[in-house]
């Protein structure tokens, strides 16, 4: 897979002393150091042409296009934070310790890599508290551009690199000497954020047992949580050190909102009695502490590793699709490229439609053009193009996919780690019959993601058209367990059905396949299944009920022969023995139920 290489100077901070600071006055600290980034540090790095690359909790990591930029705003960060932190006392100052170095990096949307990076960290725990160390390589190429006094320090073996590196170091007292940057003053008291889209704090679970020593099982679904959310795209999730503060704290969710800068809460409690545990859950809306959803999760304790995963599984894939929605709700008078992202992924939790992919695909097309750059909007788009094929509900399946697979070369060029291009990736091998080519990518996705319940269905359709349909409904059934509500089930008890069709086990195929018709009951290509299933146990009024249903749906001459539906990507795949059980079951009870050959 092609990466995205190129030359940059990298800035890596962080802040001195950050865990005595934060065991000191943790609320305060965090306060202090949000308005140091907004007001000082994100605005020096947009003045001299830099890109924030990601912020690491105790400090954050830039990239500039010029290595003179790159010195320049260390040296003004520092400067300006003298000034900012000018009241506070001693012992409770904030102070950045900056390294900058020049080097070849491999990027991504939301990182970079490389040992050019790896230097960068190296010269920031190096530098003094309130200094700035820099490589040779980056002093050779400022050469008297800038004029601050770096002192030769010597060559210094550095962790993980093979060669000593010449290191260059501007003093504290060398920074405060310099004429103040033009900065806005650190505000006496600090003013609420304003909380970002998909934000949240996951609070410490209560342990509700009478065993005090059960509480390693409460922390544990916390912890597990604040990383499963993470993983949402978009998302902004509380570190789980700054969550654990509130524990036994009463609980005002408005106030926590605006102490954290969040537009959601998560609180929940454990009961573990003898064999059984209990674990409860609920998201409130930290603006209005309204409750957005609630729900109580009872299993047994034979593994509680196991059982921890399920629950923190099953918890972060609701959350996920109940964020989406209530983002999605939220009015905004002048919508961005993420705005019409979310309002893309709101509409597919209705039934799929043709007019329902014509919505989603417009929105994530609105989202595309606002950021062409967006790995998100590309994978969205990608996706919905692909899913359109194989349901089998547009007219021109074969520009759809040549539409797909070229947006999602350009997201996994540019994040090759993003776990939901890989999906997609499998989404559009899928589509264009190269099954076996896709299971790799759905596998990817699950290593990168172990949550990620539309991976598991997926792979098991390709582990159906691989000829291993003993694998399949084990896979479907995790889905089903991490997300039991999910809106898209009704295909997952559609691969259910299909599994007992094509095993000629018509009475459980008939059960699922009506299960999923109550689910999603717009899709025609199930429609057709259950059709066939109707038709093979000899109900041949209900098989044309569903067949004209399906031709109905499908609005086309998808279903008008035998002949056009082998044609269709979506209808069929396989080994040559999967597409035995397929003319053995499904096209022979289509034939049943009224379909011509021709």
């Amino acid at each position: 897979m092609s990466q995205i290489r190129r030359l940059a100077a990298i800035l890596a901070a962080d802040v001195a002393g950050y865990s005595r600071l934060m065991g000191t006055d943790e609320e305060g600290t965090h306060e202090r150091l949000k308005a140091h980034l907004q007001e000082l540090v994100n605005p020096k790095i947009a003045e001299h042409r830099g890109r924030t690359v990601k912020n690491t909790g105790d400090g954050f990591l830039a990239e500039f296009p010029s290595v003179v930029d790159a010195v320049r705003c260390a040296v003004e960060v520092q400067r300006g934070m003298i000034n900012r932190e000018h009241d506070a006392p001693e012992e409770r100052r904030i102070r950045f310790r900056i390294g900058v170095n020049l080097g070849d990096v491999i990027v991504e949307e939301h990182d970079i890599f490389g040992d050019g990076v790896n230097v960068a960290a190296r010269l920031e725990a190096l530098a003094e508290p309130g200094g700035v160390c820099i490589s040779g390589t980056v002093r050779e190429h400022i050469g008297d551009r800038l004029s601050y006094a770096f002192e030769d320090i010597g060559e210094q073996s550095v962790k993980n690199i093979a060669r000593p590196v010449r290191i260059y170091a501007l003093r504290p007292e060398a920074i405060a000497g310099l004429p103040a940057p033009n900065v806005a003053p650190a505000p006496l008291i600090s003013q609420p954020p304003v909380a970002p889209r998909l934000s949240i704090v996951v609070l410490p679970f209560m342990n509700l047992s009478d065993d005090t020593e059960q509480q390693y099982f409460a922390d544990g679904i916390t912890e597990d949580l604040t990383t499963d959310l993470s993983r949402i795209a978009h998302s902004f999730v509380i570190s789980r050190n700054t969550a654990f503060t509130y524990r036994s704290k009463p609980t005002d969710t408005r106030q926590i909102g605006r102490e954290l800068g969040v537009r959601y809460v998560l609180e929940g409690s454990v009961r573990r009695s003898g064999s059984r545990v209990r674990v409860n859950a609920q998201l409130i809306d930290a603006e209005t502490d309204a409750h957005r959803w609630a729900d109580r999760f009872d299993a047994g304790t034979s593994d509680l590793f196991t059982l921890q995963d399920e629950i923190t599984g099953r918890i972060a894939n609701a959350l996920g699709v109940e964020l989406i929605a209530a983002e999605a709700a939220r009015k905004t008078n002048n919508p961005d490229a993420l705005d019409y992202v979310l309002l893309g992924r709101a509409v597919l939790s209705k039934p799929r439609t043709p007019d329902t992919y014509r919505e989603a695909i417009n929105l994530f097309e609105h989202a595309l053009a606002l950021d062409p750059q967006s790995v998100e909007a590309q994978s969205r788009l990608a996706n919905i193009l692909a899913g359109r094929v194989l349901s089998g509900l547009t007219a021109s399946p074969t520009v759809d996919l040549v539409r797909a697979d070229e947006l999602i070369d350009r997201a996994l060029a540019a994040s090759p780690r993003y776990a939901f291009a890989h999906h997609v990736r499998g989404q559009v091998l899928r589509a264009q019959n190269r099954w076996e080519e896709a299971i790799p990518e759905y596998e990817m996705a699950l290593a990168l993601n172990r949550n990620m319940v539309l991976a598991f269905t997926r792979l098991g359709w390709c582990k159906l058209y691989a000829g291993s349909i003993n694998e399949v409904i084990p896979l479907v059934e995790q889905a089903i367990r991490l997300s039991p509500r999910d809106p898209g089930i009704g295909g997952w008890y559609y691969l259910i059905g299909t599994v007992h069709l094509l095993q000629s086990l018509t009475d459980e195929a008939i059960v699922w396949l009506e299960k999923a018709r109550s689910a999603t009951p717009t899709v025609p290509l199930q429609r057709s299944r259950l059709a066939a299933a109707y038709a093979l146990r000899s109900e041949t009024e209900r098989a044309a009920a569903e067949l004209a249903e399906a031709r109905r749906l499908e609005g086309g001459n998808l279903f008008s022969s035998i002949a056009r539906l082998k044609a269709h990507p979506g209808a069929w795949w396989g080994v040559p023995k999967v597409r035995a059980l397929f003319e053995a079951t499904y096209f022979a009870g289509l034939r049943k139920a009224g379909m011509p050959e021709e």
